[in-house]
């Protein structure tokens, strides 16, 4: 599978219109795109999907390492991959969209903003080309995507200004019709708010698919995985508006080494029948009023006080607390099984790569070990006295006085989201 890196000069320079539409350009040419997302991302990569017809690959050096990022690219399929960047292309100290290009050994398309300029969107394309060097790395900036540029004059006088290594890959003319809405945490997930139909084919004609494939090129192949053995557990998993955070790479590992059932707290579903519950993050504090109402929580209170296995993540840690307060200041009863009562903010509380040291046993990981992840939330956490923790924080934030990851009984809640190369969900598959 062929693949080629959607990089940007800055943050907000538009990288995730310019990854629509190159997707809709090569299905309409008649390829089946394979999306991607560098980063620790799950709402870019739910637009992916809608206008793709598949799950968006996440790929994050920090998360996975080099050759679980290499595997889970390969965990894709379809003629071309097509990987949307994070940040400025440079931007990042963990796992930059220029460390994961290199990774992968693909090129990178470079979207610049061309609305008040030419022969500058020219200049500034060569200067990321020509940094690599300054920082001793391989990146190959193959080409330049002009958004809000208009043709005629504008387009000729971009893509003659540009040098000969550098291609003209196409355009995103200006609308008024492909934003896409946003609030805490970023975007409107793909589901709620997709990016217009009709806009989204009219950009699409002004990319150069044919180009774009000649760039494009194959990575290298991964290390096999260690072969993990199917067990007899059943593992629920919460999927629903409050629960939508979680990575295709952990569905895929559940399905293959469990029977997974999934279930809609806030629909009203009721807890099933499970040797283990999986929390993913989300956005609970949308769906508090109908979380506090549903009879999965008071179940699983009752089924973690039996020792049921339980793993919470960020907004699963959030449900398994004892209150959740809106910004509004709206109070709603959760699970109550760990000692915590969570309030909502208008601003992040925390955003970055984490990593983890392990103090006891847990659900994920054995004493000592490290657990890499990454958090990003607008909450923040008061517990209890007698709170216990499994994890020192290394790098980021985590709960509270560099501590995160609160237990009680056998359940496990905490800020982190984990990536399957970590291990953790192997760990807690054992642990069932």
């Amino acid at each position: 599978m062929r693949g080629l890196v959607i990089g940007g000069t800055r943050s907000g320079v538009g990288k995730t219109v310019v990854t629509l539409a190159v997707i809709r350009a090569l299905t309409v040419a008649g390829y089946e795109v394979q999306p991607a997302k560098a980063g620790p991302d799950f709402i870019d990569p739910s637009h992916h999907r809608k206008t793709a017809g598949r799950p968006s690959r996440t790929l994050d050096c920090w998360l996975q390492g080099e050759a679980g990022l290499r595997r889970n690219y390969y965990c894709g399929a379809g003629d071309v991959c097509v990987v949307e960047g994070v940040m400025g292309l440079y931007d990042g100290d963990c796992s930059s969209t220029a460390m994961v290009a290199e990774s992968l050994d693909l090129p990178v398309v470079l979207v610049v903003d061309a609305k008040a300029g030419m022969e500058s969107v020219a200049a500034t394309a060569v200067g990321f080309q020509r940094y690599d060097a300054h920082e001793n790395r391989d990146i190959d900036v193959v080409g330049v995507i002009a958004q809000r540029a208009h043709g005629g004059r504008h387009e000729r006088g971009i893509r003659d200004a540009l040098p000969d290594d550098l291609a003209y890959l196409g355009r995103i003319p200006p609308r008024d019709d492909l934003d896409i809405p946003e609030r805490h945490l970023g975007l409107y997930m793909g589901d709620e708010s997709p990016l217009n139909s009709e806009a989204l084919d009219a950009v699409a004609e002004h990319i150069r698919t044919d180009r774009l494939l000649d760039v494009a090129r194959t990575p290298p192949r991964p290390s096999k995985s260690a072969n993990r053995s199917r067990t007899e557990t059943q593992i629920a998993v919460a999927q629903d508006e409050a629960f939508c955070f979680c990575y295709p790479a952990t569905v895929e590992r559940f399905r293959e080494r469990a029977d997974m059932v999934s279930f809609a707290p806030t629909g009203g579903d009721d807890l099933p029948d499970c040797d283990g519950v999986y929390l993913p993050g989300g956005y609970p504090e949308l769906h508090a009023a109908a979380l506090a109402e549903n009879p999965a929580l008071e179940r699983l209170a009752e089924r973690a006080a039996d020792g049921l296995p339980i793993y919470g993540e960020c907004g699963g840690l959030l449900a398994l607390a004892e209150t959740l307060t809106t910004t509004e200041g709206e109070r709603f009863d959760m699970a109550g099984v760990l000692p915590a009562d969570v309030r909502m903010h208008d601003r992040y509380q925390a955003l970055d790569h984490v990593e983890l040291a392990t103090r006891t046993d847990t659900l994920t990981t054995n004493a000592g070990a490290t657990l890499r992840g990454h958090e990003f939330h607008y909450s923040s956490a008061d517990v209890g006295s007698d709170a216990r923790f499994a994890f020192d924080v290394v790098r980021g934030d985590g709960i509270t006085d560099g501590r995160d990851g609160l237990v009680e009984y056998r359940t496990l809640g905490t800020y982190c989201h984990v990536h399957p190369e970590s291990g953790a969900f192997d760990a807690f598959i054992e642990e069932l």
